[in-house]
């Protein structure tokens, strides 16, 4: 399965929105819909009786998964955190919080639920939007070693040029592999772990900054001044302002879609109405 990927700046670099999905299941989600609307005017035109509003209404709620399983699923990186928006729920996330992003069946994102305190928590999200075959890889990789291999021609081993021409002979100008949906997922991983690294190394010299800058500001004046009066103020507000803005320290939120409950839900009370009348 191929994996789409789209980025767009707003202004900085750290602004950089990149999206991942399938490619494949946003064909799957346009290609139900035009059958779905050409099942509609056919009912519109040709249907008269209870059966008709019945199919239509079932053609409504099949309407409602195929939003919710192929057009919904994504993966969206920006310079704050990640969100994973799976059928019916969304996970976000600041960088900072993410440990770990590998592959399974799906690509997975492993982070911390809250980021920052003692007591954290380590949380794993699986992603709809990308999916991973290791058998489909391991194929893929032993196809292209066989097609690196030197070929012969007439009984001749190939390793150079020869009188035949060296199109036919020469076994080390074969193209490489096309990239398989599988190469492409470890792709995404490496990218998505890349930034955030870089986030958490970002983060932990940003904290060490905050907590140094109180010491070396409040070493002159510890007779004259409380130690009441100094402790709230240096510990809470350079660490606001170094590392709100930028949502790295977003703890994890998980939200179920309204959009997603009623794709499924109203369609499915219309059926249940049209079914009872």
């Amino acid at each position: 399965m191929a994996v789409q990927k789209r980025g767009r700046n707003r202004g900085s670099a750290d602004s950089t929105v990149q999206t991942f999905r399938s490619p494949t299941a946003l064909v799957v989600w346009v290609v139900w819909l035009l059958f779905a609307a050409a099942n509609w005017v056919d009912l519109a035109v040709q249907g008269r009786d209870h059966i008709s509003v019945v199919a239509a209404a079932l053609l409504l709620l099949a309407t409602g998964f195929a939003y919710v399983a192929a057009q919904r699923p994504r993966i969206i990186a920006d310079g704050a955190g990640i969100t994973v928006r799976n059928p019916l729920r969304d996970h976000r996330i600041g960088w900072a919080g993410v440990t770990k992003v590998d592959l399974a069946d799906l690509l997975r994102v492993h982070c911390d639920s809250a980021p920052g305190s003692p007591g954290k928590r380590t949380k794993v999200i699986s992603s709809w939007a990308v999916h991973y075959s290791r058998r489909r890889q391991l194929t893929a990789e032993a196809k292209a070693r066989r097609g690196s291999r030197p070929r012969r021609a007439f009984g001749v081993p190939s390793g150079g040029r020869g009188l035949l021409g060296g199109g036919l002979l020469d076994g080390g100008t074969t193209s490489p592999p096309a990239a398989t949906a599988e190469a492409e997922a470890e792709k995404i991983v490496r990218l998505l772990n890349e930034r955030a690294t870089a986030a958490r190394a970002e983060t932990v010299w940003a904290t060490g900054t905050v907590e140094l800058a109180p010491a070396t500001e409040a070493t002159p004046a510890t007779e004259a001044t409380p130690a009441t009066e100094a402790t709230p103020a240096t510990e809470a507000t350079p660490d606001a302002a170094m590392l709100g803005p930028t949502g790295w320290l977003e703890p994890l939120k998980t939200t179920w879609s309204r959009n997603a409950l009623a794709a499924i839900l109203i369609p499915a009370l219309i059926v249940l109405i049209v079914c009872l009348i």
